[in-house]
């Protein structure tokens, strides 16, 4: 079975390492193209050299752009690469424009195409990643579910035919590296100046739209943070930096220190130095689920509701509509006690992604 994974974003790349390791104990041939979507060495490089992942077959090198423009791009570069390779399946990673022009692509070459993280839904139709993920389910030949709750969502909207319940592959790598990082296996995390990982710290991402694109906004959320009784260590993702330069905002001031994005393992190991996580990213908010860190998530919505289900979580909008004192409570509130489960599986997706392929490969649909 000769199997094409399209990435291009830091989730996929995560989310490729497990997948690259079970296809790695086997016979398939795993070719990797990497889009380029995500050119950011913090962002692309540091994965595939922290988390042993082979170095793409296939480079695009598509860069930034806007969202027809980039994914445009990768339409037109996949073309000659799926046409040359004539795998037996492309599978594509969660939400980004490398996700649906992969799909794409191949569907109009008449090649099956696998959907990783099939089946989550946030109905929020603002959001550019929701309508990628809709697309590529209803385009895709086989829909690899991480939760009951994403088959669910598929099986109304009528694809519970081409659905399987694989489980979430994050959850491989990220317990794989908590290990690493108990056992000493990985250097402390490099916080940003003035977060003493000894001391009480919350971390905090942000690089949603949403968030970052209205400078009022912004400068809200921004002061909103600056304003806590606690350190925030603020990992900040380029588009954050871009705009808030842009915006003329100030991130470094108050209680929040400003830093690099962290490669998977100084991420982990920060998340488990830290007391809480802030954050608008989607992996973030499962990442400290399945670490036991209490979470605020500023976004009216998630995708991971299972994660807002067991407490772990909290959605905040607008939290600078809250008073400095529920604001602060909030995000220092108490860890929730009860056995939050195993919603996004044990730690055995990857390998049982390639099983179910291998189960699939030569079914073809009717629609």
């Amino acid at each position: 079975m000769k199997v094409i994974s399209i990435v291009g974003a830091r989730p996929q790349l995560v989310k490729l390492a497990p997948i690259s390791a079970a296809f790695a104990g086997t016979d398939h041939e795993h070719v990797i193209v990497h889009t380029g979507q995500h050119y950011d060495a913090d962002l692309s490089d540091v994965f595939f050299d922290g988390l042993g992942i082979p170095d793409p077959d296939v480079h695009l090198g598509v860069g930034s752009g806007s969202h027809g423009v980039q994914t445009g791009s990768v339409l037109s570069a996949l073309d000659p690469v799926l046409e040359r390779e004539k795998p037996d399946w492309v599978l594509v990673y969660g939400d980004t424009n490398s996700t649906i022009a992969g799909a794409l692509s191949a569907v109009k070459m008449h090649l099956p195409v696998a959907h990783l993280e099939a089946g989550l839904r946030s109905f929020n139709r603002r959001m550019p990643e929701e309508h990628n993920r809709v697309l590529t389910d209803h385009c895709a030949d086989l829909l690899l579910a991480p939760t009951e709750e994403a088959v669910r969502h598929l099986a109304a909207e009528g694809l519970a035919d081409r659905a399987e319940l694989a489980g979430d592959v994050m959850v491989d790598i990220c317990l794989r590296i908590r290990d690493a990082v108990l056992a000493g296996e990985h250097a402390a995390p490099s916080l940003p100046d003035g977060i003493d990982p000894s001391q009480p710290f919350l971390l905090a991402t942000l690089h949603r739209p949403d968030n970052t694109d209205d400078p009022a906004r912004l400068s809200a959320i921004i002061d909103s943070l600056a304003g806590l009784p606690v350190p925030v260590a603020l990992l900040a993702h380029p588009r954050l930096t871009a705009r808030a330069e842009a915006h003329g905002i100030e991130l470094n001031k108050g209680a929040v220190h400003v830093g690099r994005p962290l490669p998977y393992a100084g991420l982990i190991a920060a998340v488990l130095a830290s007391t809480g996580v802030i954050t608008d990213s989607g992996g973030l908010q499962k990442e400290a689920f399945l670490l036991q860190r209490i979470t605020t998530t500023i976004r009216p919505e998630t995708e991971w509701v299972e994660t807002v289900q067991t407490g772990w979580n909290t959605l905040v909008p607008d939290p600078q509509n809250m008073d400095a004192a529920t604001w602060a409570a909030t995000v220092n509130r108490s860890a929730p006690t009860g056995d939050p489960g195993t919603p996004y599986g044990d730690g055995n997706a990857a390998k049982n992604v390639v099983r179910i392929m291998e189960a699939w490969k030569g079914v073809s649909r009717s629609v």
